[in-house]
């Protein structure tokens, strides 16, 4: 064993997990091997899911590979990026030892998926700079050294600060970290920035991994699909640690679906919707005397910060409008996040915000 499985945990390496009667490849005409029913539920006219379904659709795998630009063998599929975060930690940590290290104000699940293995949280704040929330790099890879970090999380582009992290940074802590930690990049907003996936850095550095997900410029977040893109050895280890059967058979056949060449289609015209919205909200917001400031984002997302962020909230809640309410975030005492939405629903967040400019 060498390279990027050496950081697994010493007694997971060589664990089997649980074989499913959907894991053994048998063939036959009457399938009886695994308790299920013999007849559909009168709810399920088609009979899609008398049957458990496969542990990692293939068909669905291989199209996502595709899109991805990896190897199938280098990806594994979940129940959203939640689970492939929660698996990279309980396979990789050691509880009580390994160090998980992320970067707030950032997406909460690194920081609650450490909790839960109880593997020391090392935090290492974005730097608040004309550019926006960015990473301290030489402060990400002192910590990990310091703190024995075993993971090591990069949003990019960042939620909710918004900014991508260059590819050239991301290669700076795999390469200062190699041998020590797995560096993952968490890219559920590239689609929306211009900074080109990590996943072309797997072939120089296999202590990087990439998180994906069908969530948000997909349109797909009900269907609770995504992937960790990693070294094919890593993404044995983590199936390995995985409860049966995480993508249900309507949602393979959904995702399917949505990742059509039709569909791949509208959803490049959506994103190029997003993308115009997001420049021509940012720059009417910024006008507004209640903004203080507008973040330049990467994302499907503003973070905006006000003179008086609970009075806006309010007025955009009065206006039918709910947004996220950053204010408890470390470094955001004054901000929300707004989603950009159809331009008739950004419209109407500017009417909004705009009226309590107007009542002021």
């Amino acid at each position: 064993m060498s390279g990027v499985l050496e950081l697994v945990r010493d007694d997971l390496r060589g664990f089997a997990g649980y074989s499913s009667a959907r894991s053994a490849r048998l063939d036959g005409e009457i399938w009886l091997n695994a308790n299920e029913s013999a007849w559909a539920n009168p709810g399920d006219a088609q009979a899609s899911c008398r049957r458990y379904p496969e542990p990692q659709p293939q068909e669905l795998r291989e199209r996502m590979a595709v899109l991805y630009g990896c190897a199938p063998e280098q990806l594994l599929l979940g129940r959203g990026s939640d689970e492939a975060i929660d698996l990279l930690v309980r396979a990789l940590c050691v509880p009580g030892r390994d160090g998980v290290l992320c970067t707030p104000p950032v997406f909460g699940m690194y920081a609650v998926s450490a909790r839960l293995q109880n593997a020391p949280l090392l935090e290492v704040p974005l730097r608040d700079t004309g550019a926006g929330l960015v990473p301290d790099i030489d402060a990400i890879i002192a910590a990990a050294r310091q703190g024995n970090a075993k993971l090591v999380f990069l949003c990019s582009p960042s939620n909710p600060g918004g900014s991508s992290i260059p590819l050239a940074q991301v290669e700076q802590v795999a390469t200062a970290l190699h041998g020590q930690a797995l560096v993952v990049v968490d890219e559920a907003y590239a689609e929306f920035a211009d900074e080109p996936s990590a996943t072309t850095l797997l072939s120089r550095h296999d202590n990087i991994a990439v998180l994906r997900t069908l969530s948000k410029a997909h349109a797909l977040a009900a269907a609770r699909i995504g992937c960790v893109i990693a070294d094919a050895g890593l993404i044995a280890v983590l199936r390995t640690c995985q409860a049966p059967y995480p993508i249900p058979t309507p949602c393979s056949t959904l995702a399917l679906e949505g990742l059509s060449d039709a569909a791949l289609a509208k959803t490049r015209a959506r994103i190029a919707i997003v993308r115009s919205e997001r420049e021509r909200l940012r720059a009417t917001l910024g006008n507004l005397p209640n903004v203080r400031s507008v973040h330049a984002s990467d994302g499907n997302f503003l973070l905006v910060r006000f003179t008086d962020a609970e009075t806006a909230f309010q007025r955009l809640l009065a206006a039918g409008v709910v947004v996220r309410d950053q204010r408890a975030a470390p470094q955001l005492h004054d901000a929300l996040r707004i989603t950009l939405g159809t331009p008739e629903q950004n419209n109407r967040v500017l009417d909004a915000l705009a009226a309590l400019e107007s009542a002021a």
